[in-house]
């Protein structure tokens, strides 16, 4: 039985990365060779290194939303905290909310000096509410913009200057909970230094949920039921895939949330294809890879799915002796942390 507690190890609580490091690319870049095991220490700068003419980046441009809100409740003026987690409706999102006690049927709270307000409708299983969001505008992403906070990891506990810094540099499409943290090491410079190169760079969308911070919670890992997140994968994207292959030359995913799209749709329809869906696709060793030849990531958590993922791409040995060197050798950890390359 293949156990959470097998993707266990020891990290001091110093290597996780509070800040982002400037430049973005200055950033450290584990190099694991997937067939040998070997590891080399770069930076991130280096990529371009590794990459040839016709290799293809799949990278997620989804864009997180500043979805944290602090507010007080109509009439009282009592302390609220919404943070947004899914569009139910136009106007209806389900809600994480603090202190839940307040947050009772029919209660209103006021955000922005009255720019936006949240009136509860329900509390749904898990003791999340539904909520109707009254503003005014054609939508409610610019207010989100203009008085919402990032919904940081809750490892996180230093403040964000700068909301930019939880974005990626190609992020477009409003609608994740959490940045695709692969992407954060790259600048503009360096994507136009690849494009130079010849390299492509396929764009696919897949809005993070809340649910990439839920814990494994079951000691035997097929047990786990993973969280469902949408996905749009482009024409164009899949016959950039499909000749990338054709061509002889290799795909390679920017972060778990690219890979857990390509290998969706390649998973559900047989072939690399224009698809728009939902995946609670769980890929853990002993998945047998369809799309990708080469992954940039992060360093994950214990026990995550995450780290499961990765194991599942470079081997589990491999995997784990990774991390133990990358602990060794005080990389920085999550979703401000260094990165690793696996090819």
């Amino acid at each position: 039985m293949l156990k959470t507690s097998d993707f266990y190890f020891d990290l001091p609580q110093e290597q996780i990365a509070q800040t982002p490091i400037e430049p973005r690319d200055h950033s450290r870049m584990l190099h694991l060779f997937r067939e040998t095991g070997e590891l080399e220490h770069r930076h991130f700068y280096d990529l371009p290194d590794y990459l040839e003419a016709g290799d293809t980046l799949v990278v997620n441009t989804s864009r997180v939303i500043p979805a944290r809100l602090f507010g007080a409740k109509e009439g009282t003026g009592g302390h609220m905290q919404f943070l947004l987690l899914d569009q139910k409706e136009k106007d209806v999102w389900e809600v994480m909310v603090k202190p839940g006690k307040k947050a009772k049927t029919g209660a209103r709270f006021v955000f922005g000096d009255g720019l936006l307000v949240g009136e509860i409708l329900a509390t749904v299983e898990g003791g999340n509410r539904l909520v109707r969001m009254h503003y005014e505008g054609a939508n409610i992403y610019p207010i989100l913009e203009k008085i919402g906070n990032m919904p940081l990891p809750p490892y996180i506990t230093a403040e964000l200057e700068d909301n930019e810094r939880y974005q990626t540099v190609y992020s477009k499409q409003l609608g994740s909970a959490a940045a695709p943290t692969a992407g954060l090491h790259f600048t503009t410079e360096l994507m136009d230094k690849l494009r130079q190169k010849g390299v492509n760079i396929a764009e696919v969308i897949l809005h993070v949920g809340i649910g990439t911070f839920r814990p494994v919670k079951v000691e035997d890992v097929t047990k786990h039921h993973m969280h469902s997140e949408h996905y749009h994968l482009p024409k164009e994207t899949a016959d950039l895939i499909n000749e990338t292959h054709a061509r002889g030359k290799r795909v390679i995913g920017v972060g778990t949330t690219s890979c857990r799209t390509v290998e969706s749709v390649a998973t559900k329809l047989g072939e690399v294809c224009e698809d728009d869906d939902d995946t609670s696709i769980f890929i853990y060793p002993g998945y047998r890879f369809k799309v990708l030849d080469g992954l940039i990531t992060n360093f994950h958590l214990p026990e995550s799915t995450l780290i499961m993922l990765v194991s599942a791409f470079a081997g589990y040995e491999h995997t784990m002796r990774a991390y133990e060197t990358a602990v060794k050798e005080n990389y920085r950890f999550f979703s401000f942390g260094d990165s690793m390359l696996i090819l």
